[in-house]
């Protein structure tokens, strides 16, 4: 089963998400900010979806951090926000996708079969 890891701090976004890619046959574990990620106190996943605006450290911040460490600078990272220029900000990043709320859990679900299968 692929490992999924939603850093998002809205309880409706993290609930819908989590329900959406768990009944598509994924394992999503739900961080409500990206402390954990900082440290390195996670199992590696198969994919992170990471919101823009964490409380504490930035989703962009948190992508940056991911992309230059050995271990996840290959895994794939989407983007959420409510940011019309989510897509701009993901690149400077260097996250692989991103989606700007609100969005089609189709759309998401889609994505994520994009990137894990």
């Amino acid at each position: 089963m692929k490992k999924i890891i939603l850093a998002e701090d809205d309880p409706g976004v993290q609930d819908s998400v989590k329900l959406i890619l768990e009944r598509a046959g994924y394992e999503v574990t739900v961080m409500i900010n990206g402390d954990p990620l900082i440290s390195n106190e996670y199992e590696l996943p198969d994919l992170f979806i990471l919101d823009k605006q964490l409380s504490g450290i930035n989703g962009l911040d948190i992508c940056k951090h991911l992309k230059k460490q050995e271990q996840t600078k290959d895994i794939p990272v989407i983007m959420l926000s409510a940011d019309p220029n989510i897509r701009k900000l993901a690149g400077t990043a260097c996250a692989d996708d991103a989606l700007e709320k609100p969005f089609s859990m189709h759309v998401l679900r889609d994505m994520v079969a994009k990137y894990v299968g």
